[in-house]
C-alpha cells in the first residue's frame, strides 16, 4: 500500500523538478539575453554619438583600440547580438535581430566614409552633416531594435509564465485525483492499525500534559516492541531530564537567595550602623547640625537600595546611588584619607543590574586599600558601555598586593562564596553574575603592591523594563 501510494507521488514530483527545470533554463536564458541588451540599450548610442563627435572635433582619433573607439564598439554589439541570435528561437525576436544587425553594418559603413573624411581633411561641415543624419540616425535606429528585441523577449517571458501555470494547475488536478484515491485505499486498511495506536498515544497524550502542567514525575507505561515504545521512552527521558533540570535551578535559585541574604547580613551589619550612628552623634554634639542631616538622609538613601522591596535587580542609576550614599557616610568618618570620584556614564542610568554588584568592591577598597596605607587614597569608580558590555572599574591607590595575595584572591573568587576564606564580598558579586548571566561574565582583579588595586565587572548590557519589575512585585 506504501509503494502503490508513493511511487506515483515520487514520479509526479521527478516529472515536476524536471519541468520546472527546463522553465527555470528558459528563464535564465531569456533574462540573460535581456542583460545584455538591456546595457547597450542605455549605453551604445550615447557612446557611439559621443565618440564620432569628438574624433569630428578633433578632440580623440580613430583606431585607438579601447572601448571609447567607434569600431570597438560596433564589433562588440555585432559579436553580443550575432550570439543572442544564435541563441533565440522566438520568430519576432529573432527578425529584429537580424535588422538590427544589418544596422550596425551600415553603421559601420557610415564610420568607414567619416574616418576617410577625417582623415582627408577639410571637411568639418560634412563630417557634421554626415554625423547628424547617418550616425545619429543609425543609433537611433539600432536603439529601436534592440527596444523591440526587448519587447518580444518579455512577451515570451509571459508565454514561458502561462504555460508553466497551466502546466501546474494540470499537475494539481492530477495529484487531487491521486490523493482522492490515496485516501480511499488507506481507510479500508487503517482501521484496524489506528485502534492498536490510539490507547498508546491516549497515554503520551495524557503524560505529556502531565509534564506541561509541571508534574515531571509522571512515566509512560507502553510495552510494545515499535516506534510508539521508543517515543514513549523519550518522552520519559525527557521528564527525568526535566526533572533533574528544575531540581537544579531551585537549587541555584536557593543557593543565589542565601548567598543574596548573606551579603546584605555583610552590608546591614551593626557595626556599621553603629559607627554611622556613633558619627552622627558626635555630629550634633559639635554643634554640625548640617553635616549630621546630610548623613542621616545618606542613610535611609543606602538602607532603601540595600533592600530595594526585596527586588534582585535595581537600575544603574540606583547601584550608583547606592555607593554614592555608602561612600558619603564614610568620608565623613574618614575624611582625613578618604576621596572618592564616580565617573559612571549617564547613558548607563536605564540599564539593568544586579543589587549591591559595586558596593561591596568600594567596602573592600576602603578598608584593604585606602585604610591601611598612609596618608590619603582616592576610590575611583567608572562605568562605560562597550560592544554590549557594560564594564565597571573600582579601582584605589592604596596599598595594593603582591603576586602571592592577588592570585590567592583570584583563586577564592573561581569558588562558591560559602566556601571562601577571604574576599567575601567579591566572591558572592562574582557568583551572582556568572548565575544569572553566564560564565563570560563576572569579576577580574589587578593589583600591584604599594600602587594600588584594581577590579573590573563585565555584565551584558540589558536595559531595565519597568513593567516586568512592576509584575514580579505583584508576583511576590
Amino acid at each position: 500500500m506504501a509503494a502503490m501510494i508513493t511511487v506515483p507521488f515520487v514520479l509526479i514530483i521527478l516529472y515536476m523538478i524536471f519541468s520546472l527545470t527546463n522553465y527555470s533554463d528558459a528563464y535564465n536564458t531569456i533574462v540573460s539575453n535581456l542583460t545584455v541588451a538591456n546595457s547597450y540599450n542605455l549605453t551604445f548610442k550615447e557612446q557611439m554619438d559621443e565618440s564620432v563627435y569628438r574624433i569630428i572635433v578633433g578632440r580623440d582619433m580613430f583606431g585607438k583600440g579601447d572601448e571609447s573607439d567607434p569600431y570597438v564598439l560596433v564589433e562588440n554589439i555585432r559579436r553580443d547580438f550575432t550570439e543572442l541570435k544564435s541563441i533565440t528561437t522566438e520568430v519576432n525576436s529573432r527578425t529584429w535581430l537580424e535588422t538590427l544587425i544589418r544596422n550596425v553594418d551600415t553603421l559601420e559603413n557610415r564610420l568607414d566614409d567619416i574616418k576617410k573624411s577625417v582623415e582627408a581633411g577639410g571637411n568639418y561641415d560634412e563630417d557634421v552633416e554626415m554625423l547628424d543624419s547617418n550616425i545619429y540616425s543609425l543609433t537611433e535606429l539600432i536603439q529601436d531594435n534592440i527596444q523591440y528585441y526587448i519587447y518580444y523577449q518579455t512577451k515570451t517571458i509571459e508565454v514561458i509564465n502561462k504555460g508553466l501555470i497551466k502546466e501546474m494547475e494540470d499537475l494539481l488536478v492530477f495529484l487531487i485525483f491521486l490523493l482522492i484515491l490515496g485516501i480511499l485505499c488507506t481507510v479500508l486498511t487503517t482501521d484496524k492499525i489506528a485502534r492498536s495506536i490510539v490507547k498508546p498515544i491516549d497515554a503520551l497524550s495524557s503524560a505529556t500534559k502531565e509534564i506541561a502542567e509541571g508534574n515531571f514525575s509522571v512515566r509512560t507505561s507502553v510495552d510494545l516492541e515499535d516506534e510508539i515504545s521508543l517515543l514513549s521512552e523519550s518522552v520519559d527521558d525527557m521528564a527525568a531530564h526535566l526533572e533533574i533540570q528544575m531540581e537544579q535551578i531551585r537549587e541555584d535559585e536557593k543557593k543565589m537567595r542565601m548567598a543574596e541574604a548573606r551579603l546584605l547580613q555583610e552590608q546591614i551589619n551593626p557595626h556599621f550602623l553603629y559607627n554611622t550612628l556613633d558619627t552622627i552623634v558626635w555630629l550634633i554634639e559639635d554643634g554640625k547640625n548640617q553635616e549630621a542631616e546630610d548623613i542621616v538622609v545618606s542613610l535611609s538613601k543606602f538602607f532603601r537600595i540595600s533592600l530595594s522591596h526585596g527586588k534582585e535587580w535595581i537600575t544603574i542609576r540606583e547601584e550608583a546611588q547606592h555607593i554614592r550614599s555608602y561612600l558619603e557616610i564614610q568620608s565623613v568618618r574618614y575624611y582625613d584619607i578618604l576621596c572618592y570620584y564616580i565617573d559612571i556614564d549617564d547613558s548607563l542610568n536605564n540599564y539593568k543590574i544586579l543589587k549591591m554588584t559595586l558596593q561591596p568592591l568600594v567596602e573592600n577598597a576602603l578598608y584593604h586599600g585606602i585604610k591601611n596605607k598612609r596618608g590619603s587614597g582616592l576610590i575611583r569608580i567608572t562605568g562605560r558601555i562597550e560592544d554590549e558590555l557594560i564594564r565597571f572599574e573600582v579601582s584605589d591607590d592604596g596599598v595594593g598586593m603582591d603576586e602571592e595575595a592577588l592570585g590567592h584572591i583570584r583563586k577564592e573568587l573561581t569558588k562558591p562564596a560559602k566556601d571562601t576564606d577571604t574576599g567575601f564580598g567579591m566572591a558572592n558579586v562574582n557568583e551572582r553574575i556568572k548565575m544569572n548571566f553566564g560564565d563570560r561574565y563576572g569579576i577580574s582583579i589587578e593589583s600591584e603592591l604599594g600602587k594600588g588595586t584594581t577590579v573590573s565587572v563585565v555584565i551584558p548590557a540589558i536595559l531595565f523594563n519597568y513593567e516586568e519589575d512592576k509584575n514580579a512585585d505583584k508576583q511576590k
